[in-house]
């Protein structure tokens, strides 16, 4: 006689046709998601450096929407047209003239007009590499159109990269200014698009622990952004605008070379004597001209000093390797725009790294205190 098989035991077997169910769905889920992710790719970075600029500006956006008497879209609106004013014509100004200098570099080799300096003996002391600096400076010195015959095909490739460099300048730029206008756009619905963004961390983690992440999100994204991203490219806009007024040559490229030291938390002083050294010695300026712009470039090098205690944030201290790292690989990856993303999504991957870290060992560390 069969044993009767009791209906609790019949309900507890899975059906075939529900875990089909189950796959069907998952798979249209991932094929949804990755379908989106396609459509989207092209303007992610676009994205992710908005939400950044609408996270780090929202509360100077909050209150000035509050002195205006709570009018949040007035507000984007100022916003939008104090950036055109104080950073993207000042940003097109040095981005032109680093657009400039690599033209006419181009333009002086082509047609054979580049002339080199007379080598100097002292570069032989150089350790290393001096001797042979001084041979191939003295070899262009005295033969400067065989010098560039011989490395062609080299020289084509710089003349290629760097026309694209120039090409994309425009592009950056209107990247910077679109993505600035999407962030005044989150910022106006400031309240509702904070609410979305805790929710996600809540549905993640937790209510108490997704709290936690949000604002450590928060306070990560603001600190590297503002205290560190915001006083290097304020710094070298200054130092950059200094060196363009000055009439020094390649002001956009020096700019560039600031902007990345900045970042690195090398003083900008680095780029700034270089150049005081130039202006006294290159006998274009009168004594009183020497003299006004070498205080303008000390206190533009330095003003990083009286910036960072203003700007950087508390209770995060992410390594400046890591936010080093994040602004190569950003710009590696996606030029200038893709410096500040990188170093920013980078800092962010290592501040929420930790504290999960952090969050696994608290409990095997609790029994050892027992």
């Amino acid at each position: 006689m069969q044993p009767v098989m009791q209906p609790e035991a019949q309900s507890e077997r899975p059906a075939p046709s529900s875990l089909w169910d189950t796959l069907i769905r998952v798979g249209l889920i991932v094929g949804l998601a990755y379908l989106c992710f396609q459509v989207l790719s092209p303007f992610l970075k676009l994205a992710v450096w908005s939400i950044i600029l609408a996270v780090t500006l929202y509360p100077i956006h909050h209150r000035v929407s509050r002195r205006l008497g709570n009018r949040p879209k007035l507000t984007s609106t100022i916003l939008v047209v104090l950036a055109v004013l104080l950073v993207v014509i000042p940003t097109w100004l040095l981005m032109n003239s680093f657009a400039n200098s690599i033209r006419g570099f181009i333009t002086a080799v082509q047609q054979n007009t580049l002339h080199m300096p007379v080598p100097q003996d002292s570069v032989r002391s150089w350790p290393l590499v001096g001797k042979q600096i001084h041979d191939f400076w003295t070899k262009a010195y005295n033969d400067l159109p065989g010098v560039v015959q011989s490395m062609q095909p080299k020289i084509g490739d710089l003349a290629r990269q760097g026309l694209s460099i120039v090409a994309s300048i425009g592009g950056t730029m209107l990247l910077f200014l679109v993505s600035f206008i999407v962030a005044t756009i989150v910022m106006a619905y400031g309240e509702s698009a904070s609410r979305g963004g805790r929710s996600v961390f809540r549905r993640i983690a937790g209510p108490a622990r997704g709290e936690a992440l949000a604002k450590l999100s928060i306070d990560t994204i603001r600190t590297v952004a503002l205290g560190v991203l915001g006083v290097a490219a304020i710094q070298a806009l200054l130092v950059g605008l200094a060196m363009l007024a000055a009439g020094v040559p390649a002001a956009g490229v020096l700019a560039i070379i600031v902007l990345v030291l900045a970042i690195a938390q090398v003083p900008a002083t680095v780029v700034t004597i270089p150049v005081i050294v130039y202006i006294w010695a290159s006998g274009n300026y009168s004594h009183s001209a020497a003299l006004t712009w070498t205080i303008i470039l000390l206190v533009a090098g330095l003003v990083d000093n009286v910036l960072k205690p203003l700007m950087l944030g508390r209770g995060v201290d992410t390594p400046m390797l890591v936010i080093l790292f994040g602004a190569l690989g950003g710009l590696a990856t996606g030029g200038i725009l893709g410096m500040f993303v990188g170093a920013t999504v980078l800092a962010l991957g290592w501040e929420l790294g930790k504290d999960w870290m952090g969050a696994n060992a608290e409990p095997d560390a609790a029994p050892s205190q027992q």
